[in-house]
């Protein structure tokens, strides 16, 4: 018995449609029937699973939100929540924000703001809500112009569109609206290289502007997926995992607000849903809340970062061989799979399961039955529509661009189990001459299980279900295939958060009240001598930089900087040492950090070209220290 509990409708469980054409404008790629033959064979095997399995669940809820409700939701997760409502007074930190964003991240904003202040109108709310346009001219006042207010953002355009300058010497931000870059952006000629420096919605609008009605929708078939590369920044390349907890904090927001206005820029909607909580276990394997689940598995091993069910099915599948055919689409025997699922429940954290009785396709059915289990979908009820309208994005590009900021967007714990699945997923592909596993098989056999979720009616999905699978399978495809671009941080963003530290920095200088400035002014200037040291310190010649390891070693070292010395070298040097702790350390532990100055902390890629990121953040301090896994 079927419970409803699919995005699919019609009960395809029994058999697909006799003469089903597919409709292939949906998808980029035209999947002929025979490709989806995997696809429905796996809804198959899901509906026998769910009927043979445990008591029926309730379905989650996917609430309809009231007008304006979305908008005012979205304000919130995208931190400015101040900008209305009873702490609409205390809005400095977000005019700092908003300094910052471009073109299109400030038309996103403005827009969202327009309709909760038009909702809050209409039912007579008596929240202090600014006139949009007053929120960007309150900008003009401090030294960081941005725009003059007295045109919508959309349209308005300065001189210096691609810096924000703010009177000072210093490092300038590129924050991604630099024309000259944009035009090159996204032709054919380039369409292999992801720019990273400027603004993606940036790019889709001078895009647009520049070859209307020409989209370049890069072909080369179904098999032949792009081979996107990430052209070197001297800088070094961000990681999802490189930064301090606040500056993260800031790059989900922006990542949100970007993301908002590419969808805007393309024409379509981008909407969260929002999950109307329900009773869920609360302790247990399958049908756990994933963060729950990790709460209670770190009490046995701190620091896990995934379910330790969960790595153990992995384990499991790979320790056979991944040479088997039919891995991942051939399922286990479902009685057999729904008994292995109650012993695992009793017996796996007493340790007295008997894994040897496990079979191999046995592990990968209990594997993708965990995804299926979870009380909100590993993509988030959040954001499981904005992945599924990935696919209606023109380029390929833009759909990998918007995928990379959906990455930032998840949750951390559902971040990390993604990560781990795909990895595997990647492994499972890399042996398709013996398993017969090809990308897009593998693509097809897993998208029912991440995409299909019981909370969502049919309400949610307008397209014919064909499209629907088509389409959610070319996702999962794209996330198999580019996962090494997925978990990189847009420079553009970086910049932005460097942006935003530097000018929270300068007013908290201004606006310090004299009586704190008294009591601390001694502690200040001990800082102060240590963090900002200009070129020119009598202790640091210029060109030179002294980089510490407190936790490894007493010694620090003066390093001059050349044009070619990079983030490794300087590890490799600091190694070499035979001082403190650092003859038990392994190269691939220890990193070099640059700290404070315009970011929190950054865990330096080995290829940062270490002249051109001082010239950035200047005065940051040079750490060597093994990462926190």
């Amino acid at each position: 018995r079927r419970s409803g509990q699919y995005t699919m409708n019609h009960d395809h469980s029994k058999k697909i449609p006799d003469g089903a054409s597919f409709d292939r404008s949906g998808s980029q790629d035209s999947l002929d029937e025979l490709s989806m033959d995997d696809y429905w064979k796996e809804l198959e095997n899901i509906h026998e699973t769910r009927g043979n399995n445990h008591e029926e669940r309730v379905a989650l809820v996917v609430k309809e939100p009231d007008e304006g409700e979305l908008e005012e939701e979205w304000l919130k997760e995208a931190g400015l929540s101040n900008l209305f409502g009873e702490s609409s007074g205390d809005s400095l930190e977000s005019m700092v924000f908003l300094s910052t964003l471009t073109r299109t991240q400030k038309a996103a904003v403005e827009k969202r703001v327009e309709t909760v202040t038009q909702t809050m109108r209409k039912k007579n709310k008596p929240h202090q809500i600014p006139d949009v346009r007053d929120i960007f001219r309150l900008q003009n006042d401090s030294k960081g112009k941005v725009c003059d207010g007295s045109e919508p953002s959309a349209v308005r355009t300065s001189e210096n569109k691609n810096e924000i300058h703010d009177g000072t010497k210093g490092p300038k931000f590129n924050l991604g609206t630099d024309e000259q870059k944009s035009l090159l952006e996204d032709m054919p000629s380039s369409d292999t290289d992801i720019n990273l420096e400027i603004s993606f919605a940036e790019q889709a609008a001078n895009l647009k502007d520049t070859s209307v009605g020409k989209m370049y929708k890069g072909g080369g078939g179904d098999t032949l997926l792009p081979n996107f590369r990430l052209p070197k920044d001297k800088t070094g390349t961000t990681k999802i995992g490189d930064l301090a907890p606040q500056d993260m904090k800031k790059v989900y927001s922006l990542a949100l607000i970007e993301l908002t206005a590419l969808y805007d820029i393309l024409g379509t909607e981008f909407k969260q849903q929002k999950a109307v909580k329900i009773k869920t276990k609360d302790s247990g394997l399958f049908g756990v809340p994933l963060s729950l689940l990790l709460e209670q598995d770190q009490k046995r091993v701190p620091g896990t970062k995934t379910p330790l069910i969960f790595q153990k099915l992995i384990a499991q599948i790979e320790e056979t061989t991944l040479e088997t055919e039919g891995l991942l689409r051939i399922p286990g025997v479902a009685t057999r799979v729904k008994g292995l699922c109650q012993e695992l429940e009793a017996k796996f954290y007493e340790g007295t399961f008997n894994w040897e009785n496990v079979k191999q396709h046995d592990a990968a059915s209990l594997l993708k039955l965990f995804i299926r289990e979870l009380p909100q979908p590993l993509l988030t009820v959040e954001y499981l529509k904005a992945f599924q309208d990935v696919q209606n994005l023109p380029t390929r590009k833009q759909q990998l661009q918007a995928l990379n900021l959906l990455v930032i967007l998840l949750p951390e714990a559902n971040r990390d189990t993604l990560k781990v699945l795909l990895e595997f997923l990647q492994r499972v592909i890399d042996h398709r001459d013996k398993n017969k596993m090809t990308l897009k098989n593998v693509a097809m056999v897993m998208a029912p299980n991440l995409f299909t979720f019981h909370g969502f009616g049919s309400k949610t999905i307008e397209q014919s279900e064909f499209v629907m699978a088509a389409g959610t399978a070319n996702v999962m495809r794209f996330m198999i295939q580019y996962q090494k671009l997925l978990w990189t941080i847009p420079k553009f963003i970086v910049n932005q958060v460097r942006k935003q530290n530097t000018e929270s920095q300068k007013k908290e200088k201004k606006d310090k009240a004299m009586k704190k400035l008294l009591k601390k002014m001694a502690y200040d200037r001990e800082k102060h001598e240590k963090q900002e040291k200009t070129p020119n310190d009598t202790d640091v010649p210029q060109g030179v930089i002294r980089v510490q390891a407190p936790h490894l070693s007493k010694v620090s070292m003066a390093i001059q900087l050349t044009e070619e010395l990079k983030a490794s070298d300087i590890v490799a040097r600091f190694l070499s040492q035979k001082s403190g702790n650092i003859q038990t350390l392994k190269k691939e532990e220890v990193f070099l950090y640059e700290i404070g100055g315009n970011i929190g902390e950054r865990c330096l890629d080995d290829d940062t070209y270490m002249k051109d990121l001082y010239q950035l953040n200047p005065n940051a301090e040079w750490v060597i220290k093994a990462k926190q896994s």
